[in-house]
């Protein structure tokens, strides 16, 4: 399997940062030593220097070594990076990509000064293991541009192409959506552990039953309905556990939580803040 030889600087190794890191590793596709991974308290990396990978504070440095820029900040955090790396940013030699909450491409432009290739993304932490689902948009980025970001998250999951101003409402179904599903899943084996099986047991069988429930629908290519109708019999025993949580608000609570985490997301961002 060839390696790819673009160096890659990942900006802000935090969660999310670390998934992504991890997930590249693991696609085999990138050497560790292609990847600079920074963070200000640098020390708090050192499971990821252990593993290869170059491991520094510097943002400067790390962009001036780098082809494909990464960024992975909080958004408060954003304008004093921008500012910190803009001298260093060639507009000609390297691809910026922005997996930040609530940033259009334009805002991040106008903090750079410059007409750089520009790219928004929006993976979950399941690129750690290969599994997440990574929405991109570009504003009419180069063709080759696009090509190389896809290329970066298809290695750690899937892709999915969306417009621009859809990126926040990815952020809260497919980023805040690892949580919820979460939360599903220890709800569930809660409920298992109340009907008998130990902790141990129940969180087993409810992780594998979600999994097998999300293959279904990927591999089928099919509405949840058509699923659930093969396993809900007149008067059995799902259909009543089903409408029991449609009675205490199942569907209306994950709908409230998805709504209410894209608009927070929303205002995340303050374009004069630091």
């Amino acid at each position: 399997m060839m390696k790819m030889k673009l160096k890659l600087a990942l900006l802000g190794t935090g969660n999310i940062g670390t998934s992504i890191a991890d997930g590249l590793l693991q696609s085999g596709l990138y050497a560790p030593e292609n990847i600079i991974l920074t963070r200000r308290r640098a020390e708090k990396l050192a499971g990821l220097k252990d593993k290869g990978f170059i491991v520094q504070s510097d943002n400067g440095d790390a962009v001036r070594k780098s082809e494909i820029i990464l960024i992975a900040v909080e958004p408060q955090q954003l304008n004093r990076l921008l500012e910190e790396v803009r001298d260093d940013i060639d507009s000609e030699k390297h691809l910026i990509i922005s997996v930040v909450t609530g940033v259009s491409i334009a805002q991040i432009r106008k903090k750079l000064q410059k007409d750089a290739s520009v790219i928004r993304a929006m993976p979950n932490t399941a690129a750690a293991i290969r599994e997440s689902i990574t929405c991109i948009a570009s504003d009419g980025a180069k063709e080759s541009a696009f090509d190389a970001a896809a290329n970066i998250f298809n290695t750690v999951g899937r892709t999915l192409v969306i417009d621009e101003e859809d990126m926040t409402a990815a952020t809260a179904l497919g980023a805040c959506g690892i949580a919820f599903f979460l939360r599903a899943i220890r709800a569930a084996s809660q409920g298992g552990i109340e009907i008998g099986f130990n902790s141990d047991k129940a969180l087993q069988i409810a992780a594998q039953t979600a999994k097998g429930a999300a293959a279904l629908l990927l591999k089928n290519e099919r509405h949840p309905e058509f699923e659930i109708d093969k396993v809900t019999t007149p008067r059995g025993v799902t259909i009543s556990g089903l409408n029991q949580m449609e009675h205490q608000g199942f569907s209306s609570a994950l709908i409230q939580g998805i709504v209410t985490s894209w608009s927070k997301a929303s205002r995340l961002y303050k374009e004069n803040g630091g």
